[in-house]
């Protein structure tokens, strides 16, 4: 719900019942800062709120469920109910009886060959996000795709995904999805669209197109970039224009001012002893490669081998920064200082005094630390960062001698790397000059998201231009300004093809018939340049054809389509040359004005993903929100501002005005604020149509990412804001269970069997063990904190293959979502700058499970290979089994929050999965499903289950390998190696539960050097 709708509340008035108490307190932020300074050692809070440790939390801590959760309450609005039921969500509605729709089975007359129902089929494709592909392995159930796991086979992902990828399948299924061609608004044919614009694409053949103008999204596919070029040699007046909200402009801007020409930077961690990070979240989704550069970092954090290190400076808290051994939390306009300091300091840059800089001592130890690392450091800048930021990391990493070590340039992936917001800019100029006669928009959605000064809108909406056709999945705020709207096939659905950001091409290719009738870019352009009747499939396939001429291309085209990828289409590595410096000043330091920065959403991207339930409800790594964005500010400048938690701001930049909620995050830079793209949509579908509130009014061309001059004032009204951190807190008092074991790699070396303090000997229970040995399987999990990301890969791939359902907001404020894994984000230190851990938690599967003991009817109970597995026909919704799980990891249904009727959904659910009714408790199982189906496999083949042939979900997903799971019984499996491991503990081992589940500690490398002066400095 935007801010401009009637959600907020006037301060002092009572925020609704339906809200646990911890979440409608208002925080004392200066009895957190009272809490942080009186106390000593390691403690660690997930939250502000928990730090400060109100009567309210500790009341909501010792609940079973939040007040209110049993109750349905009248202000839970119709409005809000009937579009939460909507599209891409798992809730159908409120009945008195779960009895379920009468269905008719029919089998096949002729049962397709190769065919076996129960038997899944796996195909590779590719899913592409800013240009850049992920290669992708697609399970498929009698023709209809069900889950996306990452290929292993592809060498720029190794098998890991991120959560676009993953969710990518609910929007395949999304039944608000354009689903019919329309002339405004009409519905017609694709013959009748065809008719329609043949005449005004001939009149511009005789104009050399000079009125034709194309607009696209980023391009990578080799496919479509020729035949867009092949149409504008044949009409050399028209014009390719490209845009992207989140675009690499500066990056781009950055080689040219560094090598005089566009080159593609690719970065190998794994031979990085030393990672400095200007402003870049490389770990996290969206950074062009994330998934193989989150496999190569996390390969070098074991601390029993050559452990890296990790320096972030941030102007906001990231993933990243969550991960570094030393984090600098600076504001975007001071980090082109920082890079000019260190550069200078190395030899690469221009003279920059810093001996006054507060910051200068951590500037000082991470050069000496690069300088002893030359030939295995990197230097990275981050894509919001000035394009001068970018050239001063080019030239550091020439200078410390990584190019060609850890550092490689290629040929650029985009293949049209024209600047973002001049090309739109200059679209824009045309459209209102009268020179476009045929606007052809190939996906994306500029009228909601182009910057404000260029009112894309307004110039779509004239009459200035008298032809516009759009190609889009969904009827946004785009096609609705357009006469002509054709319905987008999705990727699942299409032939293309794309490249990594290695440059390694992938082949798309479709697992299912387009649902609704839905073409691609390249089906468009065929009939612009007078071309009707050829395919995808065709015109994919022909591409190649030219590529690869020769007898064997029916092989050389089987086994692309095979593997996932063409052989041979990875970049090789080119040598540039440094231009003659040619630095620009460093801007001066920003005064006292407040900053404002936009960022790309973590679950939502640029908006783009707005009616993906999965991701909407998908929690933010570090504040755990779902369903908005806040105006995230730093606790001290909220201190001085009078702004807590959730109150309403109004905030101002170039003369204009958004309000949105106030979110306070520790580690923020002070002075200066964050927002999120991607919300306040007005066309997005009945789940993304209001949710947030929309910052793009506040960007301009000008300034895409940070700027000086914002201004934030209270009004006195309070929103609520969907955090799932306060909810399913393990009852641990801050300082007295340590739920997250941690030490420094010197520290570690000295005692290596720090976590295990206060395990339980295995001997200590008054119950007789189950013999395992006289089984085959015995189940168990180990989870490295080392390398976790806390990436929420984990919980996306979870919800898919387990069938489980999205609640909406109202729901998640009561504390009823139901992902089956959640990812604790916590703190330790300061609340300006402190140490971040990631710890997933899924159910951890105890020997002696305190939940067995208190169901009365047996619904959750052991099995011979120590699973702890739930019945759901026993279950009888009495709830004692969550009262009594102390991990706080089940979930129950309180309402039927499954869809029974949408058919779409049918289509879309993992058929071995059993899904859930109104009244069941539910919770992870290790995948019982995938176990199954290897135990049968290898029972035909009289085997066993090999280690490493079985993954659960999370496990398979994981871009960082930080999940292990395995056979107990089997002395060789890895995860009994993890479990042996000195790092290996058990979470509240003290209460005897017996987890399988166990976690490796985390280990940080700082620099003792770095550490010392902290410490004078405090002092």
């Amino acid at each position: 719900m935007s801010m401009d709708e009637h959600k907020t509340t006037p301060a002092g008035s009572k925020v609704g019942a339906d809200v646990c108490p911890s979440k409608r307190k208002q925080l004392d932020l200066a009895t957190v800062k009272e809490q942080i300074e009186g106390t000593s050692g390691p403690e660690y809070w997930r939250s502000l709120e928990e730090l400060a440790g109100s009567d309210e939390f500790q009341e909501m801590l010792h609940r079973e469920f939040p007040k209110g959760a049993s109750e349905w309450l009248d202000d839970f609005s119709r409005r809000g109910f009937l579009k939460t039921m909507g599209a891409s969500m798992a809730l159908a509605g409120l009945t008195g009886c779960t009895r379920m729709p009468i269905t008719e089975i029919v089998p096949y007359v002729r049962q397709p060959e190769n065919v076996v129902p129960g038997r899944p089929k796996f195909y590779a494709t590719a899913f592409t996000l800013g240009g850049y592909a992920s290669p992708l392995l697609v399970e498929s159930n009698l023709f209809r795709p069900t889950k996306v796991e990452g290929n292993p086979e592809h060498p720029a992902s190794l098998g890991g995904t991120d959560v676009y990828a993953q969710a990518s399948i609910l929007d395949l299924y999304d039944p608000d999805r354009a689903q019919n061609i329309t002339y405004m608004g009409d519905v017609r044919s694709w013959n009748g669209f065809m008719e329609a614009v043949r005449g005004p694409m001939n009149v511009q053949k005789s104009l050399a197109g000079g009125g034709v103008r194309i607009l696209t999204q980023t391009v990578s596919s080799p496919t479509l970039a020729g035949q867009i070029r092949s149409y504008l040699e044949a009409n050399p007046q028209a014009k390719w224009h490209v845009y992207e909200p989140i675009s690499r402009d500066n990056v781009v801007d950055g080689a040219k001012l560094a090598f005089g020409e566009v080159v593609e930077t690719r970065y190998d961690f794994s031979k990085a002893d030393v990672i400095v990070s200007l402003d870049a979240d490389f770990l996290y989704a969206g950074f062009p490669g994330s998934a193989r550069y989150t496999r190569d970092f996390a390969a070098r954090r074991n601390p029993d081998a050559n452990m890296n290190r990790l320096y972030v400076v941030e102007s906001t808290p990231s993933s990243t920064g969550m991960k570094a051994d030393h984090r600098l939390p600076l504001r975007a306009g001071e980090i082109e200082k920082f890079a000019f300091a260190i550069a200078n300091a190395l030899g690469a840059g221009p003279t920059e005094n810093v001996a006054s800089v507060e910051w200068a001592k951590f500037a000082d130890a991470a050069v000496k630390e690069l300088a002893s690392q030359k030939g295995r450091s990197v230097v990275l800048a981050g894509d919001h960062q000035p394009p001068s930021v970018h050239e001063l990391a080019h030239a550091m990493n020439a200078a410390l001698g990584n190019v060609g070590k850890t550092v490689f340039y290629t040929e650029p992936v985009d293949a049209n790397p024209v600047n973002r917001g001049e090309s739109l800019h200059a679209l824009v100029e045309d459209m209102r000059g009268g020179k476009v006669d045929l606007l052809l928009i190939l996906g994306g959605n500029p009228a909601y998201d182009a910057p404000a000064e260029l009112e894309f809108a307004s110039a779509l909406k004239s009459n200035a231009v008298n032809l516009k056709l759009f190609l889009g999945s969904h009827r946004n705020e785009t096609a609705e300004l357009c006469q002509w709207h054709v319905p987008e096939a999705h990727s699942l659905e299409s032939w293309s093809d794309a490249r990594a950001y290695d440059g390694t091409v992938s082949i798309i290719q479709p697992l299912i018939e387009p649902l609704y009738g839905g073409k691609t870019a390249h089906e468009i352009i065929t009939i612009l340049a007078g071309q009707s009747g050829i395919t995808g499939h065709d015109l994919i396939q022909g591409y190649w054809q030219k590529q690869h001429a020769g007898a064997d291309f029916d092989a050389f085209w089987r086994k692309s389509l095979h593997d996932g990828w063409v052989a041979g289409t990875t970049y090789a590595p080119k040598n540039v040359a440094l231009k003659a410096a040619s630095f620009p000043a460093s801007q001066s330091a920003p005064g006292t004005a407040y900053e404002i920065n936009f960022r790309r959403d973590p679950s939502i991207y640029d908006g783009r993903f707005s009616n993906n339930g999965w991701l909407q409800e998908l929690p933010k790594p570090l504040t755990k929100l779902t369903w908005d964005n806040p105006i995230m500010i730093g606790p001290a400048m909220a201190e001085r501002l009078k702004l807590n938690f959730k109150d309403v701001a109004e905030l101002e930049f170039n003369g204009k005005k958004v309000r949105g909620a106030v979110w306070i995050q520790a580690g923020h830079p002070d002075n200066s604020i964050t927002v999120f793209l991607g919300y306040g949509r007005t066309r997005a579908g009945r789940v993304g149509t209001g949710t947030g509130f929309d910052v793009y009014p506040l960007r301009t061309s000008q300034t895409p990412w940070f700027a000086d001059g914002a201004q934030l004032r209270a009004t006195g009204d309070v929103y609520q804001l969907a955090s799932t951190q306060g909810y399913q807190t393990m009852e641990t008092p801050v300082g007295e269970r340590p739920l997250v074991q941690e030490r420094s790699l010197e520290e570690y070396k000295k005692e290596p069997n720090f976590a295990k303090e206060g395990e339980p000997p295995q001997d200590l229970t008054l119950y007789k063990p189950f013999d395992y040995s006289k089984e085959t399987y015995s189940w168990g999990m180990a989870i490295d904190l080392n390398s976790c990301v806390g990436c929420n890969n984990c919980i996306v791939a979870c919800q898919s293959e387990n069938n489980i359902a999205v609640v909406g907001k109202e729901q998640t404020l009561k504390g009823r979502h139901m992902h089956w894994l959640r990812v604790d984000a916590y703190y330790n230190g300061p609340r300006d700058n402190p140490k971040g851990f990631f710890q997933p938690v899924p159910c951890m599967q105890c020997e002696n499970a305190p939940c067995e003991l208190v169901c009365p009817v047996q619904a959750t109970i052991h099995s011979s290979e120590g699973l702890n597995d739930m019945v759901y026909n026993r279950c009888v919704g009495t709830r004692y089994c969550s009262n009594n799980c102390p991990y706080k990891v089940r979930r129950f249904n309180f309402l039927l929050f499954q869809d029974w009727e949408t058919p779409q959904f049918k289509l879309m659910r993992n058929p071995d999965v059993t899904i859930r009714s109104r009244g069941v408790m539910e919770k992870c199982t290790y995948c019982v499903q995938r176990i199954s189906e290897h135990r049968i496999d290898a029972e035909r083949a009289d085997s066993t289950i090999k280690d490493g042939d079985l993954q659960t979900a999370c496990q398979q997903s994981c871009p960082a390998n930080a999940i292990v799971f395995g056979n107990l019984n089997d002395p060789n499996s890895q995860v009994n190696k993890w479990k042996a491991q000195a790092r290996n503990y058990s979470l509240l081992g003290e209460l005897n539960t017996r987890p399988r589940t166990t976690y490796l500690a985390e280990v940080r490398n700082p620099n003792p050097e770095l550490e010392t002066k902290l410490e004078e400095s405090k002092a």
